[in-house]
């Protein structure tokens, strides 16, 4: 079995706005991944506080600390928009 990080819902390219899957036609969340998985044309992959979800936000593991430009190994990636 193989683990793959990038391939859930919100990184495929047949997610609609209303978190719905435009191949299965049902209501999807980040945790769901299928065989139809097509990844988004461009990810936005630059691992710092600046593109973090946690950043300034009661989850973040150093609010004391956190920067721009700084990582941690708490960093969570930002839902991408289309």
């Amino acid at each position: 079995m193989s683990i793959r990080i990038g391939n859930s819902c919100i990184n495929c390219d047949n997610l609609l706005e209303n978190e719905n899957c435009k191949v299965h036609g049902v209501k999807v969340s980040t945790s769901y991944t299928c065989d139809s998985f097509e990844m988004k044309a461009a990810l936005k992959n630059d691992p710092n506080c600046d593109t973090c979800a946690r950043y300034q936000g009661p989850t973040c593991a150093n609010p004391q600390k956190a920067t721009p430009g700084m990582l941690c190994s708490h960093w969570a990636p930002q839902n991408a928009t289309a």
